[in-house]
């Protein structure tokens, strides 16, 4: 069992510290140490990505996250997601929650159009909402019932951590996951086309 302190570490260095013990000591049980609900989220997520169930522990502030990993599950570690066979994958980043530049009101109902509309494009793998994109995915937004629907549909709707914590907005995300940047890197690279509003 090894066990890797993160306190102190922003996001997404306890996700990489993480990444890096399993793959190059081939651990079969850990414990990461955070201070934040941020890392909390992001490193039991990867750990679910690399087969590990994770367990999670709060003591004096700080977060014990623990996983052990079936040994038969060993085998099918990996970080990046696998393209499927015949199937395209789009990658959609937003960015804000206005669309444009002139006129904040008509930025903010525009981008929720969009995201209405989003639902009509071919292939919609992932959404991420990065900096003021993640106050999309509260339940008070306006685009928060798109967001549910998109999901159904098997569209990934994810949010940075970081920028979550930023806002003060990690306990009032509503739809989708919590993401870092290490999962945005891997995921861009198998996507087919990556599109930034």
């Amino acid at each position: 069992m090894k066990e890797i302190d993160c306190r102190g570490l922003a996001c997404p260095a306890p996700v990489l510290k993480t990444k890096e013990a399993i793959e190059k000591a081939g651990l079969t049980e850990i414990t990461i140490i955070v201070d934040n609900e941020a890392a909390k989220q992001n490193v039991s997520r990867f750990l679910k990505t690399k087969s590990f169930e994770p367990s999670i522990r709060e003591e004096g502030g700080a977060f014990y996250i623990s996983g052990s990993l079936e040994k038969e599950a060993a085998s099918h570690q990996d970080v990046a997601p696998k393209k499927e066979a015949g199937k395209h994958k789009i990658f959609l980043m937003v960015t804000s929650d206005t669309m444009g530049h002139g006129d904040d009101g008509l930025g903010k109902r525009l981008m929720v159009n969009f995201i209405k509309t989003v639902k009509e494009m071919d292939d919609l793998w992932q959404i991420v909402f990065m900096n003021g994109g993640v106050k999309l995915t509260l339940d008070t937004s306006d685009a928060y019932n798109d967001l549910l629907e998109l999901e159904k549909t098997g569209v990934q709707v994810l949010s940075c951590g970081t920028c979550l914590s930023q806002f003060n907005l990690l306990d009032k995300k509503r739809a989708g996951e919590t993401t870092n940047m290490l999962d945005v890197v891997t995921a861009m690279q198998v996507a087919d086309k990556v599109i930034t509003v």
